[in-house]
């Protein structure tokens, strides 16, 4: 392919970052609008929203652009498909984001109560994992993206740890159902903030290394081994 395939990949990679950060942001406002039981952080975190989709749309378009104008092959093709996945996980997460903060929301309209300490333990992990593989993602790393993808087993127990603790205060005092459920949904946004993460380390191991390392027990047991 010549100079200007190349420069179009380059500029691709420039708006996935761009993406990158933009969800990043949405994540970190909506996690503290939540901590701080802040209704303005939170509806700014929602707000946002528009602005993340739009920049998907414009990703997705420049990817077809890129497939019919230049009809690559082989390495070249890979790049385009997985920057197509890797578009639609951020966009997820800026999704994700933006539930996050609508249950934060839920949560304030009720008394001030602590939240389990696992839910700021998940959400710094989550924010960890997003940013490492934009970082790998800058210097194609799939090492650094392997890497990520072994985060993803932790965050699953801190979820069940959450869930278990939210039915035995329910259990408790079966009053606090509202604001406790609304504390499980946030758990559970969290956690697959993490999971597409993962998804776009694994799709970065496939543009760079060519394969395929979803569902395999490659990326499984690397799990097992980080949490043991």
């Amino acid at each position: 392919m010549g100079v200007h395939f190349q420069r179009e990949l380059e500029r691709l990679q420039r708006q996935i970052l761009t993406l990158g950060a933009e969800v990043q942001l949405d994540v970190s406002t909506a996690v503290r609008s939540v901590v701080r039981r802040d209704l303005a952080l939170a509806r700014t975190a929602i707000a946002r929203e528009e602005l993340t989709n739009t920049m998907e749309v414009d990703i997705e378009e420049e990817c077809l652009k890129i497939l019919a104008l230049y009809q690559p092959v082989a390495t070249d093709l890979r790049h385009v498909v997985a920057a197509l996945k890797i578009n639609q996980n951020l966009e997820r997460i800026g999704d994700l984001a933006v539930h996050v903060a609508e249950r934060g929301i839920k949560l304030a309209a009720h008394p001030p109560m602590a939240l389990p300490p696992e839910i700021e333990a998940m959400a710094g992990k989550a924010q960890g994992m997003l940013k490492r593989v934009l970082d790998a993602f800058v210097t194609q790393d799939s090492v650094g993206a392997h890497a990520v993808c072994t985060d993803d087993a932790e965050i699953d127990v801190l979820r069940r740890a959450v869930n278990q603790q939210v039915e035995a205060a329910v259990k408790r005092n079966p009053a606090m159902f509202e604001p406790l459920v609304q504390i499980m949904h946030i758990a559970r946004h969290l956690e697959r903030i993490a999971d597409h993460a993962t998804n776009f380390a694994e799709d970065l191991i496939y543009q760079v290394e060519g394969r395929i390392v979803r569902h395999t027990a490659e990326v499984s047991d690397a799990g097992k081994q980080e949490l043991g």
